[in-house]
């Protein structure tokens, strides 16, 4: 256990106050900033509380219909009629342009002429972000080819929805960087279209989206992907620096990398769910048997039966690899390894940093794994295990630091870490929406 001396605190000085001295008044200096900067303050504010700032002096009133207009229907009245006739209002009075507008899809079903004159207002002429959303248990609606008229569009989110060919074939986004499908109906054609048509996209994301069987990247700009189904293939992306896949019911059949020079972080890899498999080059690499070097790879998440040998070919082929997350399931190997990898320093190089082994109850198998780096790892920062029980009982810390025989660890500055993890709903992917696909590492739980 750390402990850290505490700065000493500096005494209190009694001050004496003038006789007959009144405190200042109170001055409002956010008044006194540039109307641009104020207006830039007012379009990330909820909808609601952006058309109330016309209410604090008269030095607001006009800012909010100068300001970019952020259009949030969640922040609306809940009845639908009365929501509706806000909207209508907003997009009448406020002459635009628009940052965002975040709208659910039930005005296609409900209000669909409606919807669609909202999204050809003028003061959505250049819309910067647009998210439709369904709510649960609703059918799914079409999406109108009026919803992506902005030359402007910057972050496109949609849920739940279908997109035909006939909309989107022809569009293009000369702005956009960002593009979240998720749940939704497209075809393989109509998705190739879309991408083609973004040529400074940076990040994509493929949540449970259907309707086409293989995705093959061709791009200059795109910098994070993250997917959970069908086949993947990066044919050439430059700058591409994330790839993810996504735990689900499907599973990505296959991931083929012909070229990605920049590729640092990739993961979940998997050995068991699925019949899936990644490829480098023209080397096909599964989790059970690596036989090629990628040595851009610095950060891996791996879901697996514990295996210690798996877990070293994994790093063969991954030389550089300073961060490795493991999602373990309980295994019959029992990962004994002083006599099979007694030798192994001599002739590899273990350069990890970071561990992070979840699932963790314990088991003599864990354990042995574990002491392996704990004894081995020359570099290791941290080794933290995440479980369930058990992990923030200072017996068990207490109990389960000897059995890794800290002491000898051969890294002097490696610490171990038990932490508890019930209030993490995700698994080793923590996406919640398309810009975390800009986090370096999206592996480390930030609930």
């Amino acid at each position: 256990m750390e402990t850290v001396a505490a700065a000493p605190r500096a005494k209190k000085r009694k001050t004496e106050e003038a006789p007959g001295r009144q405190e200042p008044e109170e001055i409002n200096r956010i008044s006194d900033l540039p109307d641009a900067i104020l207006g830039e303050i007012i379009s990330f504010l909820p909808t609601k509380d952006g058309a109330r700032t016309q209410t604090i002096a008269s030095r607001w009133r006009h800012l909010w219909l100068a300001a970019p207009l952020n259009l949030e229907i969640n922040c609306l009245p809940a009845d639908e009629r009365s929501q509706a006739a806000v909207i209508s209002r907003i997009l009448a009075s406020h002459p635009g342009p628009a940052r965002r507008l975040s709208v659910r899809a039930m005005y296609l079903l409900h209000r669909p002429a409606m919807l669609d004159a909202w999204l050809r207002s003028p003061a959505l002429d250049s819309l910067q972000e647009l998210e439709f959303d369904v709510l649960p248990r609703m059918p799914w609606p079409t999406l109108p080819a009026s919803a992506f008229r902005s030359a402007a569009l910057r972050v496109i989110t949609i849920s739940k929805c279908h997109l035909l060919n006939s909309v989107v074939e022809t569009l293009r986004f000369p702005q956009l960087r960002q593009l979240e499908l998720e749940v939704v109906n497209i075809s393989e054609r109509a998705l190739h279209n879309i991408i083609a048509g973004c040529p400074v996209l940076e990040y994509l994301l493929l949540n449970g989206s259907f309707g086409f069987n293989c995705l093959r990247i061709n791009s200059p700009s795109l910098v994070g992907i993250g997917m959970c189904s069908g086949e993947l293939i990066i044919e050439d992306a430059p700058l591409l620096r994330r790839l993810l896949q996504f735990k689900s019911h499907m599973g990505l059949r296959k991931i083929s990398v012909i070229s990605a020079p920049k590729l640092e972080t990739l993961g979940c890899l998997s050995d068991h769910g699925y019949d899936s498999e990644l490829v480098f080059g023209t080397t096909i690499i599964q989790v059970v048997s690596l036989t090629t070097v990628v040595s851009t790879v610095k950060i891996l998440a791996i879901r697996i039966y514990l295996s210690l040998d798996m877990v070293l070919n994994l790093m063969r082929c991954f030389p550089c690899l300073e961060m490795l997350y493991i999602e373990s399931c309980v295994s019959k190997d029992r990962n004994l390894w002083r006599r099979k990898h007694r030798n192994i320093m001599s002739c590899f190089d273990i350069r990890l940093k970071t561990i992070v082994l979840k699932n963790y109850r314990g088991t003599k198998s864990q354990v042995n794994f574990a002491s392996f780096f704990v004894m081995n790892a020359k570099r290791l920062e941290l080794m933290r295990f995440e479980g369930e029980v058990y992990n923030d009982d200072p017996i068990f810390m207490a109990e389960h630091l000897k059995l890794l025989q800290l002491e000898n660890r051969a890294s002097r500055c490696a610490r171990l870490s038990f932490t508890n993890v019930r209030r993490c709903l995700h698994n080793l992917t923590h996406i919640k929406h398309v810009r975390d696909l800009s986090i370096t590492n999206p592996f480390e739980c930030t609930c």
